[in-house]
């Protein structure tokens, strides 16, 4: 994925460092983006049930966060702020990726085999066959925004996004989406590249950010990968390579540089029902079984909102309530990306607070809806 300091930066879409850091918004949200769908299964699989599945959700979702870390760090880098606390920041589901494909939205789900056809494709590896490839237009038609397919005028598109219904446009090019998440991080690259070679023509640099608003490892531990000290141009780089490759593994391979498996492959072993080891080919894994119980779900409500649970007045406040400790989860990151990294430890003890209260919604019947369990709304 990486586009290496000696390669030509021409054709790069981001010409300023305002649409640089643009795009790093939008990678922010990107690797939210992921996270409450991720979330909502894991805490769907019953307890003490389908261990398997619920390593592999938790690993990835754990990574997502090294993910946001990475992305907020390259934007500190820059001279950009980190903001997790817009009101769009937290997108309205369902919805499609920011700045990814059209043709599939992601759900707040239990753990399902829907659920995982959806994480699969949000990880799937997809790199252009051209440069004229790379970007993909919008289906406006196919979202319900339009009858004929063509885009809303800019004033409803500003809306669209500002409301969450249609999240991270491409900056600039709001009718385009690109290929894969691994074009998109391509072309943030690519960007830091075009603007780092003319600044050095100048005698200047972009990194112009204040070192202590990096997050380092001692503030910050996945299990898989490494948080990078972004303080130049290799760092930069590395740090939104290994969030590219992470997910989708390095050019479509099933192991990234640090050896861990990318999201896409471990995502694939629930629906293979077996485990890669190294030496596999993609799509053929030949390890130890991997089981799973689909029954062994919480019947939690697709894409709940607080509207449905107005006949439960006790889990409506405990939604109410959940979704408060989401809001103090988020500024307590955006606090740590923002000069007080020390913050990330507050947050990972929120993270635990999450989980209890996104039990006590998830294990109750709703009343109304037959077969159909609470769930958190994520209604920020």
């Amino acid at each position: 994925m990486s586009v290496s300091e000696s390669e030509p930066s021409q054709g790069s879409r981001i010409q300023t460092i305002e649409e640089l850091h643009e795009y790093l918004y939008k990678g922010l949200q990107l690797e939210h983006a992921t996270l409450p769908p991720y979330l909502t299964a894991l805490y769907s699989l019953q307890q003490g049930k389908n261990s398997d599945a619920w390593h592999v959700i938790r690993v990835v979702a754990v990574e997502e966060m090294l993910h946001l870390t990475l992305v907020a760090n390259v934007m500190n880098a820059v001279g950009g702020t980190p903001d997790l606390t817009k009101p769009s920041f937290v997108p309205n589901y369902p919805t499609h990726l920011p700045c990814g494909p059209d043709y599939f939205e992601v759900h707040l789900r239990p753990f399902s085999h829907e659920a995982l056809d959806t994480f699969l494709k949000i990880e799937k590896p997809a790199q252009a066959s051209s440069e004229e490839d790379r970007l993909v237009p919008m289906d406006w038609a196919a979202l319900g925004l339009t009858s004929n397919g063509a885009a809303p005028p800019p004033e409803k598109l500003a809306e669209l996004e500002e409301s969450g219904t249609v999240l991270g446009l491409v900056p600039g090019e709001p009718t385009q989406r690109f290929l894969s998440i691994g074009e998109f991080y391509e072309e943030i690259i690519r960007g830091i590249n075009h603007l780092e070679d003319q600044a050095r023509k100048e005698g200047k640099t972009i990194f112009t950010g204040d070192p202590a608003r990096q997050v380092t490892p001692e503030y910050f531990y996945s299990g898989g990968g490494d948080v990078i000290k972004v303080t130049g141009r290799d760092t930069a780089v590395a740090a939104l390579t290994l969030v590219a490759e992470q997910g989708e593994g390095l050019h479509g391979g099933i192991f990234d540089s640090q050896d861990e498996i990318a999201h896409y492959y471990r995502f694939q072993q629930l629906k293979k029902g077996r485990y890669y080891q190294k030496g596999d080919k993609p799509g053929e894994p030949s390890g130890p079984d991997l089981n799973v119980d689909w029954s062994a779900v919480y019947p939690v409500k697709p894409d709940i909102k607080l509207a449905d649970l107005a006949g439960d007045p006790e889990i409506l406040a405990a939604a109410k309530e959940f979704n408060q400790s989401y809001a103090t989860f988020l500024i307590s990151i955006n606090l740590a990306y923002n000069g007080q990294p020390d913050l990330l430890l507050k947050a990972v003890w929120e993270m635990f607070r999450i989980r209890d209260s996104m039990n006590r919604l998830i294990r109750n019947p709703l009343t109304g809806h037959p077969g159909a369990n609470a769930g958190p709304t994520f209604e920020i």
